[in-house]
């Protein structure tokens, strides 16, 4: 914008009512009634607000006749050079819509509304993610113990018939939330031809080396009795341990101590950990060569302990004692010492190096149990320590724990006896609660632990190099979440990709019976994807094994082995690996991509990072070019959604309203969307009652600022009476000029995935640019010139631009209300969709800076006058502009070619009964007259034109009498109209 309109901004208005103020007579109110017939005033059946109850119907109503349910078939099916990729992310089939899912689902349906009507042909299949622990304890929740005697097909037909009724309830809320879609050909992840699909990504990683089994530490849930990835765990950040501060009694002194060591008192490594019931596995401690430790003496008990020089201090608070520091070395100098174990005896712990040990918390030693800690398997595999791992899969101590830890579960009754063990060995010193963060199983809200066990896995490491690559050519919204998914996919080592459930995609390898090596090659894996691509998944425990694994595929691979010499696979995949193939089904062909991948902020560590892996692992290169990243739903108080609570927000609700209409009202899908749309999604997203009401408050804005112009373009016909420009009023130009700058800047905001700032813009222009300033002051032109007149044509031709703007720019948004209004346009034949019309038209020729300099300085000038009457009626003055002779002065003269009028273009913004426009203070002037002063910025030619020029703005009573019919003071006799008003008489009753 120019420079005047940066230091005036946009024109400012009072709103100002018809001027109905002065009392008037009964003749005159007689008279008033002769001519209300010649006023134009506008007529529609378009509704100013509807009941939330009218307003659901009405939408349903919408969707029934603008064609909802078969418009993406018509979008594919037309000639389109572009096309437009949004790959949905499936949502689990599992429990009722909520208000996460209608922001998900809201937001990609702006996205894709947007681009189909910019002419891209949109692809968008639905799809839902349907197999998983979280619907198999759904499908089995009613049977208690009767699901101890299902079989695997018993149990996965459960399951399946779950996920079916909970795709079929979240499709019709996605339907009724106006989301376009073939809804007859969604993609689902237990569908035979995605998991066919599924089966051959796995087969290329594996024969890649990226797919690999072994017997590893692993998180696991005792509570699922399955193995979880990262992903599918989350942190009480209240979970509390019961952690030990413990002694391992040296042994043998570390080579480079002896001297330091000799002729001591008995000498202890200190360790500390918040899960006792791991020291059964130890197999060694850990320090961190380039830290200094100390040997300290405890002043209570005599005892000397190894531990890090700047943990000294605090262990000693800890304990309630004093240690004195005897001496201090380098971490280094405990090489190839050894400790006694504290429960098992004749068990030695060797003193090992170790890069994970920090000084943050606990002593500067670590206790190393690598069945039971990642960490630790790495310092196990370094030095060849035994992985012997004593919990079983329901979390309980087996036989190899031996006899007092047997059968006790590690998270409590084991736990206590690990600890009653080291008191009875005298090896602890201080047991305590303590706070902390810990993974808890997503599913059952229950506490993890990491176990190892023999597992299929994806090698991360070697991955990562290329995936990280792959990912900073991906445009991620906000650009800070490209940070994050990074760091995230930093820390990845390796992924775990089986589970032991009955409810997923086998993994398809055969064991031998007799030595557990398992089978898996292109002919076996060729066979089982051909039985599960035409019979589906259940085949892997429906056949028998001879189908699975028939004598010719074994004899292709080389064997000479029967098939009853291998038993099948018991584990199946995990579901990110599930829906983090999804591209191989939706996009396809090795060189596509999706133009954008959009959910929240937990896909970062979940589906987008597991899409990404798998692409790049089999294709090189990331299935998607956009990453749009949103928040979380939570309620107005910044609170988590919780039934407890009762803050919950059910979308149904919003939409239909609750039992107790007052109490929660209806406000249609259209709020909802609203909602979505004008939302900060990047953060985190709240929802309740406030928010709810002022959406619809804003639409009924909305709908008025359709209303007036639907109104007030009756027995209008766009073919025939749209003026060109250059006849136009310049009022009319500089608010196409308007319109233009709103199309650029709306565009450009869907563009960016911006719709809070399309919000932003459209009521902006709605209240202020539209209702407030440019409505007010045509209506004196449309109710009371002549029906055909040049300069109610116009305005007319203006608002039937707006209008058309206005509607295809909030249509994405508010797809019920655009067909609404666009079925309310009187003009033309029946019209088609909005959506099937194109996005906005507008034309550059629009943009004329010099125009918008004079009307901004009459603005300028107007808000001076209507400034110095407060509270008052424009028409009961009249106004002069005076203006030295210069580039402002000819400015105002393209609005008022006369020196006073009461129908120019300056007097219609100025809003007064009359005004003059003279170089010179009249001499006549009244003594009761207001003299303001003011000063306009004149800035042209990218501001190679720069004036500042004074201006005095009159204000005086209106000379003449009040018009019965316009009711501007223009007439010489109140009982008789003024002249422009006779005139728009006459030719009514010509017509």
């Amino acid at each position: 914008m120019l420079g005047s309109l940066l230091r005036w901004g946009r024109p400012r208005l009072l709103l100002l009512g018809r001027p109905w103020t002065r009392s008037v007579t009964g003749e005159q109110q007689a008279e008033n009634g002769r001519y209300r017939d010649t006023v134009l005033l506008p007529h529609t059946a378009f509704p100013a607000r509807l009941s939330g109850e009218q307003h659901a119907r009405c939408e349903l109503e919408t969707q029934e006749k603008c064609g909802f349910s078969e418009l993406y078939s018509w979008q594919r099916e037309r000639k389109a050079k572009k096309e437009f990729c949004l790959h949905d992310g499936p949502p689990y089939a599992n429990g009722d819509p909520h208000v996460g899912h209608a922001l998900n689902k809201i937001l990609k349906d702006i996205t894709n509304r947007f681009h189909m009507m910019r002419g891209y042909k949109v692809n968008y299949v639905p799809g839902w993610d349907c197999h998983g622990l979280p619907i198999e304890l759904r499908a089995l929740g009613d049977l208690g113990e009767g699901t101890l005697n299902l079989s695997s097909v018993e149990i996965r037909q459960k399951a399946k018939e779950y996920a079916e009724k909970a795709i079929e309830k979240q499709k019709s809320a996605f339907t009724r939330w106006g989301v376009m879609a073939d809804w007859n050909n969604c993609y689902h992840t237990f569908d035979k031809t995605y998991e066919a699909k599924q089966l051959n990504v796995f087969y290329k990683m594996f024969e890649k080396g990226y797919i690999y089994r072994d017997y590893k530490p692993v998180f696991w849930s005792p509570s699922s009795r399955t193995a979880l990835a990262e992903a599918e765990l989350e942190y009480n950040q209240q979970h509390i341990s019961r952690s030990v501060y413990a002694k391992f009694i040296l042994i043998k002194s570390p080579p480079k101590l002896a001297s330091l060591i000799e002729g001591s008192s008995s000498l202890s490594a200190l360790v500390w950990t918040t899960q006792p019931w791991t020291i059964p596995a130890n197999q060694a401690i850990c320090y961190m060569p380039e830290f200094e430790y100390s040997i300290v003496k405890c002043l209570n008990t005599g005892e000397h302990y190894i531990l890090a020089a700047d943990r000294v201090e605090h262990t000693a608070a800890i304990l309630k004692t004093e240690f004195e520091v005897i001496s201090t070395f380098k971490g280094a100098d405990l090489e190839n010492g050894s400790c006694a174990h504290p429960t098992i005896p004749d068990r030695v712990s060797p003193l090992l190096p170790a890069n994970h040990v920090t000084m943050v918390k606990g002593t500067g030693l670590v206790h190393i149990a690598p069945a039971h800690g990642i960490d630790d398997y790495g310092v196990a595999s370094q030095h060849q320590l035994p992985v012997d791992c004593l919990v079983d899969e329901n979390g309980i101590f087996t036989e190899s724990a031996g006899v007092e830890l047997q059968n006790r579960p590690v998270l409590s009754e084991g736990n206590e006896r690990v600890i009653q063990m080291l008191k009875a060995s005298n090896s602890l010193l201080k047991e305590e609660a303590f706070e902390h963060s810990y993974p808890y199983d997503w599913r059952t809200k229950k506490p993890v632990i990491i176990r190892a066990s023999k597992q299929w896995f994806i090698n991360t490491a070697s991955l990562k190099p290329n995936a990280q690559e792959a990912l900073k050519k991906v445009n991620f919204i906000p650009a800070s979440a490209s940070n994050r998914m990074l760091e995230m996919l930093d820390r990845r080592t390796y992924w775990c990709i089986s589970r032991q459930r009955s409810w997923g995609v086998p993994i398809p390898v055969f064991y031998r019976k007799d030595s557990g090596e398992p089978l898996i090659n292109s002919h076996s894996i060729e066979h089982v994807i051909k039985m599960v691509e035409a019979h589906g998944s259940d085949v892997w425990w429906t056949l028998p094994l001879e189908q699975l694994l028939p004598k010719d595929v074994l004899e292709k691979a080389g064997s000479n082995a029967d098939s009853l010499d291998y038993t099948q696979g018991e584990d199946v995949l995990d579901i990110w690996f599930d829906s983090g193939t999804s591209w191989a089904h939706v996009i396809g062909d090795a060189d596509q991509k999706a133009d954008v991948y959009m959910e929240g902020k937990d896909q970062l560590g979940g589906w987008f990072q597991s899409s990404l892996l798998t692409s790049v692992a089999t294709r090189k290169t990331a299935p998607y070019r956009t990453v749009v990243v949103h928040g979380f739903t939570l309620s107005e108080k910044g609170e988590k959604m919780s039934k407890s609570v009762g803050n919950v927000v059910d979308p149904d609700v919003v939409i239909n309203g609750g039992q107790d209409k007052m109490k929660e009202p209806a406000y249609g899908a259209d709020v909802l969307r609203w909602w979505v749309a004008e939302s900060n999604v990047f953060t985190e997203v709240f929802i309740g009652p406030i928010v709810l009401n002022s959406a619809r408050d804003n639409i009924n804005k909305l709908r008025n600022t359709l209303r007036f112009m639907l109104g007030n373009l009756a027995n209008f016909n766009p073919d025939t009476d749209c003026l060109p420009t250059k006849e136009m009023y310049v009022i009319d130009q500089y608010m196409l000029h308007v319109l233009q700058d709103y199309t650029s800047k709306v565009t450009q905001a869907y563009k960016d995935y911006d719709y809070g700032k399309v919000i932003r813009l459209l009521l902006t222009l709605i209240t202020r640019d539209l209702s407030s300033f440019y409505f007010s002051i045509i209506k004196d032109r449309l109710y009371c010139e002549e029906q055909k007149s040049q300069k109610r044509r116009s305005c007319q031709t203006v608002l039937t631009t707006a209008v058309d703007i206005l509607v295809r720019s909030f249509a994405p948004v508010l797809p019920h209300l655009a067909e609404e209004a666009f079925q309310h346009l009187p003009y033309g034949k029946a019209p088609e969709s909005v959506f099937r019309t194109g996005w906005i038209h507008s034309s550059s020729v629009w943009k004329k800076p010099g125009l918008e300099e004079a009307v901004e300085g009459a603005c300028a000038m107007r808000d001076s006058f209507l400034g110095s009457i407060p509270g008052k009626n424009a028409t009961e003055y009249d106004v002069t502009v005076v203006i030295e002779p210069g580039l402002l002065f000819e400015l105002m003269e393209t609005l008022q070619t006369e020196q006073t009028s009461s129908t120019s273009q300056l007097n219609e913004l100025m809003m007064a009964s009359q005004t003059t426009l003279v170089t010179d203070v009249p001499l006549d002037i009244n003594s009761d007259a207001t003299v303001l002063k003011g000063t306009f910025t004149i800035n042209l030619e990218g501001g190679d034109i720069c004036e500042e020029e004074a201006y005095k703005v009159i204000v005086q009573p209106a000379a003449k009498q009040r018009c019965l019919r316009c009711r501007k003071y223009t007439t010489e006799s109140s009982l008789t109209p003024c002249p422009r008003c006779l005139e728009a008489i006459a030719g009514k009753r010509s017509a």
